[in-house]
């Protein structure tokens, strides 16, 4: 069975940016202190087009570099990105917090 080929990220969707909580440190636009976000906040290194500034750079956190486009995740729509986004969320914050 062959893998299919990798997805590109779906214009103006951000959802992978917005849904999860991400608990490294991320660069603040504006020389800010860096600081993780909330789950459902936009990250603040999403631009107007909804696209990472930190795309390719080092300073990207290590999460947001290994969450890779894929069918199930994306949908057909931001939406559906943002929904199935959510309930992965919402799991493993779960699992967190059960674990701790």
């Amino acid at each position: 069975m062959s893998t299919p080929p990798p997805l590109d990220c779906r214009p103006a969707c951000g959802a992978c940016c917005i849904a999860p909580s991400i608990s490294t440190p991320i660069p603040q636009p504006g020389g800010a202190a860096p600081r993780p976000k909330a789950a459902g906040e936009a990250c603040p290194q999403l631009d107007a087009q909804r696209r990472c500034r930190l795309f390719g750079r080092p300073e990207r956190p290590a999460v947001c570099r290994s969450l890779r486009p894929q069918a199930e995740m994306c949908g057909s729509s931001p939406a559906q990105a943002m929904a199935w986004l959510a309930r992965l969320e919402a799991a493993t914050a779960a699992t967190r917090y059960a674990d701790g």
